[in-house]
């Protein structure tokens, strides 16, 4: 696995610590914050606030993909999404965009944006074509089905190996295309079309995954509905279950979270390097 990412303007020794991905959505219905910083100074607010409390990576979204979301247009994202980008590149701080749209990933590298989160895995046409020729990070998620029809009835045979061919795939159409493999993480995507027997097996099959693919895997576990399953707890009461599943999946072998709560998942991401490193 290379221990070395680049995103744009960045490179991350991903030998020395896990990163902390901070999300940030700038959408109406987000399952757990939608609303909330949709204008821009509370955007601005809330980004800066993830940069005091220790985040490496801020995630921008501008459409929501919680299950049963509709889609928006690519007007509509580029409306919610562009200028917070431009706000937050003067903050000087690790900028990624969670878009599956090309149009959006072609925007947001020109206005400034270091790493591209796509949940549907560069799959869409042009998708790739618009990544390839910048330096910014790429992660590629796996889904199955839509966030429309993802969580109706999801069937796998083997699900750790599913997954991981599918990403292998999609790794190698963007190696094809000329991308550093220093560009690429990998997310097995938690939640997007799995039960939570599912998402069981793919937290445990993390370190699996990054040795087969030779790629680090990026976790996206907070506040989700398998840790509401196995807490019993509503999104709102769901820190303690996060940092939790955040832990899990370091001690599986990750080497991103990507979270709500960043001052917290800091704090025990500290903990848990003291105990595992001598640090």
């Amino acid at each position: 696995m290379h221990q070395y990412l680049q995103c744009g303007r960045f490179g991350f020794k991903l030998a020395q610590r896990p990163l902390v991905m901070g999300i940030l959505n700038v959408t109406p219905d987000s399952f757990s914050d939608g609303g909330r910083y949709q204008a821009l100074e509370f955007a601005m607010e809330r980004a800066e606030q993830m940069i005091k409390d220790g985040v490496d990576i801020i995630d921008i979204g501008g459409e929501s993909t919680r299950p049963g979301s509709p889609s928006v247009t690519v007007q509509e994202e580029l409306d919610r999404v562009m200028p917070v980008i431009y706000a937050l590149r003067e903050l000087g701080h690790a900028l990624s965009i969670d878009t599956c749209k090309p149009e959006v990933m072609r925007e947001a590298i020109i206005a400034g944006a270091d790493m591209i989160n796509d949940i549907n895995g560069f799959c869409a046409p042009g998708a790739v074509e618009a990544v390839a020729g910048s330096d910014v990070g790429l992660c590629i998620m796996h889904m199955q089905g839509t966030p429309q029809d993802m969580q109706a009835q999801p069937v796998y045979g083997d699900v750790v190996g599913e997954v991981s061919a599918f990403l292998r795939a999609r790794v190698e159409a963007l190696r094809a295309a000329g991308v550093a493999q220093e560009r690429i993480t990998i997310d097995p995507g938690f939640g997007f079309g799995k039960t939570v027997e599912h998402n069981v097996a793919l937290l445990r099959g993390i370190n699996q995954m990054q040795q087969a693919l030779g790629l680090p895997v990026l976790a996206g576990l907070s506040r989700k509905s398998m840790i509401g399953a196995l807490t019993g707890r509503p999104v709102d009461q769901r820190l303690a279950g996060s940092l939790g599943g955040a832990l899990a999946a370091v001690a599986q072998g990750a080497r991103i979270v990507r979270v709500h709560d960043v001052a917290e998942t800091v704090d025990a991401l500290k903990v848990w390097n003291a105990a595992t490193s001598g640090a």
